[in-house]
C-alpha cells in the first residue's frame, strides 16, 4: 500500500510477464492509473467471458465495485499500475462529514498552454494526464474537492494527497517522463 487515509487507499499492482493475481474483489469503486503496460486479461469467478485489457501509459480507467476477478499479464513485459480505492463511495466510507473550504475550480497557475489531457471525465472522478517536457514544471491547485497527484516516473514514483484549495508544483525532471496523473475526487462537489 502506497497511501492510506480515511478517503482513499492507493495500491501498487505489479505483474511480471505471465504472472496472475489471486482471485479478489473490490468493495469500493476505484481508479486504475497505468504506469507500464503489457497485454492482460481479466477472468471472472462467475464464469463470464474474460475481458481483454488494452491500456496505455498515462491512461486511466474508473471502475465501480466489481465482482470477484483475477488479472493475468499475458505479455512479455511487466505490467504496473496504481489503483486508487475511493473509500467514501464504497463499504468503507468513513462517515466523516466533508466541508468544502475552497470554491474555485481546479487548474494550473501558469498562463498559456499546459500539456494536459483529460483521460477520465465521470461524475465521481476526473483524471488529467500531464506530460511536462524536460526542465518544465507546473503548479496545479485543487478546487472545492480533494485530489491526488500521481507521478508516473518509474524511477521516482510518488503519490500525494491534496486537500481542497492546496497547490502542488510538479517536480522538474531532467528528461521527459511518462508524466503525472491528477485525480480529482469530484463526488465531493456533488454531495456537499
Amino acid at each position: 500500500m502506497l497511501l492510506k487515509n480515511s478517503r482513499v487507499r492507493v495500491w501498487e499492482v505489479a505483474l511480471a510477464p505471465k504472472e496472475a493475481q489471486g482471485w479478489h474483489l473490490h468493495h469500493n469503486p476505484y481508479v486504475v492509473l497505468c504506469l507500464s503496460t503489457s497485454p492482460c486479461h481479466m477472468d471472472w469467478l462467475d464464469g463470464s467471458a474474460a475481458r481483454e485489457l488494452s491500456e496505455t501509459v498515462g491512461g486511466s480507467v474508473y471502475r465501480p465495485v466489481s465482482p470477484v476477478h483475477m488479472l493475468t499479464n499475458d505479455g512479455d513485459a511487466p505490467y504496473l499500475n496504481r489503483l486508487i480505492e475511493l473509500l467514501d463511495l464504497g463499504e468503507e466510507a468513513c462517515g466523516e462529514p466533508y466541508t468544502a473550504a475552497a470554491t474555485a475550480e481546479a487548474g494550473f497557475d501558469e498562463v498559456g498552454e499546459v500539456p494536459a489531457k483529460v483521460v477520465v471525465d465521470e461524475d465521481d472522478v476526473r483524471v488529467q494526464h500531464v506530460t511536462p517536457d524536460a526542465g518544465e514544471s507546473y503548479t496545479w491547485h485543487t478546487g472545492a474537492y480533494p485530489a491526488l497527484v500521481v507521478d508516473l516516473d518509474l524511477d521516482n514514483p510518488d503519490v500525494t494527497y491534496l486537500e481542497p484549495g492546496e497547490s502542488y508544483t510538479l517536480p522538474t525532471k531532467p528528461q521527459r517522463t511518462s508524466g503525472f496523473n491528477l485525480v480529482e475526487l469530484r463526488y465531493y462537489r456533488l454531495r456537499n
